[in-house]
């Protein structure tokens, strides 16, 4: 299977997770839609990254689906709680957390991005704002513990990562770190397993 991502993006860099925690050979192909000719494009008809295409040429697109099929294909680890229901919530819960920090930092770069009197500042406060507290949501149910839920890894554990790497890529200035001393050991934890190092390099 090849996964089409780009190393910028924090949702195909939580689907490369999954894909490393379990140990799943895939083809990591770097595919900006933007670019002329883009893969993604022609098989994703949202024309967004990630999309994972399987051995039959199936298209498999959103990071929250990705996550789940492929944590369906083997059980060296479950990432997904399958037998009890409030477990799977709280790790989707978890999942739908990062994933909010990460789509309101996408919106504040592209509303930055923009020429300095176009910029709608009211926007850009309210999603910095929701990552403020969505960051110390996590530093609070977080608290001691070494995984987001449970005795052992997660996707809750991968969709955070991937956020906070995102936050010091495109907010550098944030000292979530000096806000959330928890949070930052934990970050330094699991930033050392060699999935997270792999994306990291590249």
């Amino acid at each position: 299977m090849k996964l089409l991502g780009t190393d910028a993006s924090p949702y195909a860099r939580k689907v490369r997770l999954v894909l490393l925690e379990k140990n799943i050979p895939h083809t990591y192909l770097i595919d900006p839609p933007r670019e002329p000719g883009s893969l993604t494009v022609r098989v994703n008809p949202l024309g967004r990254i990630p999309a994972l295409i399987l051995d039959d040429e199936t298209c498999v697109f959103d990071s929250p689906v990705i996550a789940e099929y492929v944590d369906t294909l083997n059980d060296a680890p479950i990432l997904i709680p399958r037998a009890d229901a409030l477990a799977r919530m709280r790790v989707r819960r978890w999942e739908a957390l990062a994933d909010g920090i990460m789509d309101s930092a996408v919106v504040v770069r592209t509303e930055n991005a923009r020429p300095a009197d176009k910029r709608d500042t009211d926007i850009i406060s309210r999603h910095n704002n929701a990552i403020t507290r969505a960051l110390a949501h996590a530093a609070g149910q977080l608290d001691r513990h070494e995984w987001c839920e449970g005795a052992s890894i997660t996707l809750a554990d991968l969709a955070l990562v991937s956020a906070l790497v995102y936050l010091d890529l495109r907010q550098a200035e944030r000292d979530w770190r000096g806000a959330h001393p928890n949070l930052a050991a934990w970050f330094s934890r699991i930033s050392a397993r060699p999935s997270v190092r792999a994306t990291l390099a590249g």
